[in-house]
């Protein structure tokens, strides 16, 4: 289990915040360069995303052991739309670490539940990513264009290694998940 993930998991909105704080200093001339190169690599290395799409999502949830659904943090954070907040689903060391830190927010749900909730977000327009934190996933999301805070940062700040594709993505989860 990655040491940081409960910190994160703990203060995730406060964490998200501070990135698209941050990220506001990419356009700042030479400053900007260091910045987005530092997110570039934390997102190539520790923590970052993955577009994903509805039939990667449902075979992410039947690969996985057990499934939890609770709020998208970019979505609790910032509030730009009124689409629906429940729409995140732990999975794996994300399962473990956030029944034990946020087992207020989060409840356990069948498979069919939970792919229920991921194709009702399809049906609203919402996109899909699945988060990792050093190489373990943790999180498959439905959000909005407005709050992805990986998309936002990928989009707004010129930080591509916030959120990216990888058409190998179902096969590096279900790796995970044996």
């Amino acid at each position: 289990m990655h040491h940081t993930l409960p910190f994160y998991g703990r203060y995730r909105r406060r964490f998200l915040k501070i990135y698209i704080f941050l990220a506001k200093f990419t356009r700042i001339p030479l400053l900007g360069r260091l910045v987005r190169w530092v997110a570039n690599s934390y997102g190539r290395n520790r923590h970052g995303g993955y577009f994903i799409t509805l039939g990667e999502v449902e075979q992410m949830i039947d690969a996985s052991n057990s499934v939890a659904l609770g709020p998208c943090g970019c979505r609790q954070a910032f509030h730009n739309c009124n689409r629906p907040i429940m729409t995140e689903i732990v999975v794996g060391v994300g399962r473990a670490i956030y029944s034990r830190i946020r087992n207020k927010e989060f409840r356990q749900v069948s498979k069919e539940e939970a792919k229920k909730v991921m194709r009702q977000c399809h049906d609203r327009g919402m996109m899909h990513t699945v988060m990792q934190c050093q190489g373990l996933f943790y999180a498959i999301c439905s959000c909005c264009l407005c709050c992805c805070v990986p998309t936002r940062l990928k989009k707004n700040y010129g930080i591509e290694y916030a959120i990216t594709k990888n058409r190998n993505i179902v096969a590096d989860f279900v790796k995970q998940q044996l």
